[in-house]
């Protein structure tokens, strides 16, 4: 997958630029408070662009230097090949988890969405012009 993948086919003008959907990304991400996550589709949502795969994308490319593990699946599975680094994050931001059953492959807990999940309340789109594309 390519950056073309992202909303309107944008490219950075600079190689090292991040694209401008990128960065609004980013932008939500790292305003969600500790303890709190949103899903994928939360977040394009938020931003009325893009969709679950695109900020998943960005996330993947660009997401290593925001708190990448509060945004999430929406099943509340933890991010595979990162469940005990993200795990950590959650127990010390007092993320609300459910614990696994036996059952469940490697007895790990999920995020528990209906308490963890955060809508973006609390700061409004005007006041984050830079988060809706503005500057």
């Amino acid at each position: 997958m390519s950056e073309q993948s992202l909303p309107g086919g944008e490219r950075p003008e600079h190689a090292d630029a991040l694209p401008e959907y990128a960065e609004r990304v980013l932008d939500v991400t790292e305003v969600i408070p500790p303890g709190r996550v949103m899903t994928y589709g939360d977040v394009a949502e938020y931003l009325e662009e893009g969709g679950p795969r695109q900020v998943g994308r960005v996330m993947s490319l660009y997401g290593g230097g925001v708190p990448w593990w509060r945004v999430v699946r929406a099943d509340g599975v933890l991010l595979a090949g990162h469940e005990l680094e993200a795990l950590d994050r959650y127990r010390e931001e007092g993320t609300p988890l459910k614990e696994a059953s036996r059952a469940a492959e490697g007895h790990l807990p999920r995020l528990d969405l209906k308490r963890a999940r955060w809508d973006g309340g609390g700061r409004s789109r005007e006041q984050d012009g830079r988060a809706q594309g503005h500057t």
